[in-house]
């Protein structure tokens, strides 16, 4: 899937120190396809000190989420969070 995927132009804005405390490292912007600009999706550092990504969405006043864009599937999930950790340079951690 990866090698499917054109991810080019992506930018980083780091969060502010108090979230990062958090797991929120900062904020992804990247174009895909060469057609498309997915904006404010959270990078993120998970408990196991993974890094994954986070697809911008909204809640409704039942408190259902409605995701603004987000991957076809698990595989399509991995290939963009790859391609896109790996255009930011970003290192994954070994918890211990």
């Amino acid at each position: 899937m990866a090698d499917a995927l054109r991810i080019s132009d992506v930018q980083f804005t780091a969060a502010p120190a108090t979230e990062e405390r958090h797991g929120l490292l900062g904020w992804a912007r990247f174009v895909l396809a060469d057609t498309v600009v997915i904006d404010s999706v959270a990078v993120r550092r998970t408990r196991d000190h993974r890094i994954v990504l986070s697809f911008p969405r909204r809640a409704d006043r039942h408190s259902n989420a409605h995701y603004d864009c987000r991957p076809v599937d698990d595989a399509a999930r991995a290939s963009i969070e790859s391609l896109v950790i790996a255009a930011l340079d970003l290192k994954q951690e070994t918890g211990s």
